[in-house]
């Protein structure tokens, strides 16, 4: 591993992408995939995340289209493993909008070290985005971010103006979390009712906590966010106009998570 002195920069080892990865040494979550270049970072397969082949297929199936030749906007890219993916599956154009400072830096190493076509990363906040772009894409990809946000419904309402087909991925509010980890139970705020531009649902507030270590968090901007039950986000979806929803529940260290693509008619 390299040695970065603070007051002296340099890297003093022959050049190679294990030295770009270890900028953020002991910070990656992502596994670099099998087919790039041997390094160690993390250990999640997000460059080889087996919800893109099913989101891609599902999509193919609803709408004729997959990811290939398509516009794509994703929120919350991490460390470009979905970026990734998208590529590979032949997406024309990704615009990815991360607001944490060191993950978007982690997406830059990652489009370097694995020479990912097609990307522009974005450094500041999706939904400020979102709000004010007039901008319009063939897909919206939302993996592992909606449950971060403070205004859940907000975004789907900004992905269907934004966007006529979408995937998505989020964990759910269900007690089955408490089961699994009760130690999350304090985290949690009572449910309250809340209304956006029409629609009626129930909101769980979630605090992160104290101590957030910075270097490693993958949360949201806010000391909070909001969950929502799944059946509200499959029904925010089909208030805010999209038709043809498909959706599936799977297990999850945080309860229970649910993928969804929908199409616009």
């Amino acid at each position: 591993m390299p040695t970065i002195l603070t007051e002296r920069p340099f890297v003093l080892t022959p050049p190679s992408p294990q030295n770009a990865i270890d900028l953020f040494a002991g910070e990656w979550a992502s596994r670099f995939p099998a087919g790039g270049p041997a390094v160690q970072a993390g250990t999640v397969p997000l460059f080889e995340d087996p919800r893109m082949t099913w989101a891609d297929n599902t999509l193919r199936e609803l709408s004729g289209h997959g990811f290939s030749g398509q516009t794509v906007l994703e929120l919350g890219p991490l460390e470009a493993g979905h970026t990734y993916a998208l590529a590979q599956l032949g997406a024309k154009e990704i615009t990815a909008i991360e607001a944490n400072a060191r993950a978007y830096l982690k997406c830059l190493v990652a489009k370097e070290v694995l020479d990912i076509p097609r990307c522009h990363f974005l450094l500041g906040d999706a939904v400020s985005y979102l709000r004010t772009t007039p901008q319009t894409f063939d897909v919206g990809f939302a993996c592992a971010f909606l449950y971060h946000m403070v205004e859940p419904v907000e975004v789907l309402a900004l992905l269907a103006r934004t966007c006529r087909r979408i995937f998505l991925w989020t964990v759910f509010y269900d007690e089955s979390l408490f089961v699994k980890q009760p130690e999350m139970a304090p985290r949690f705020g009572p449910g309250r009712e809340h209304e956006f531009a029409g629609f009626r649902h129930t909101l769980y507030p979630h605090y992160y906590g104290d101590g957030v270590d910075y270097r490693k968090f993958l949360g949201g901007t806010q000391p909070s966010c909001c969950w929502m039950k799944g059946t509200e986000v499959i029904a925010a979806l089909r208030h805010f106009g999209f038709t043809s929803v498909v959706s599936h529940e799977e297990e999850n260290p945080f309860g229970k998570a649910i993928s969804v693509v929908a199409i616009k008619a």
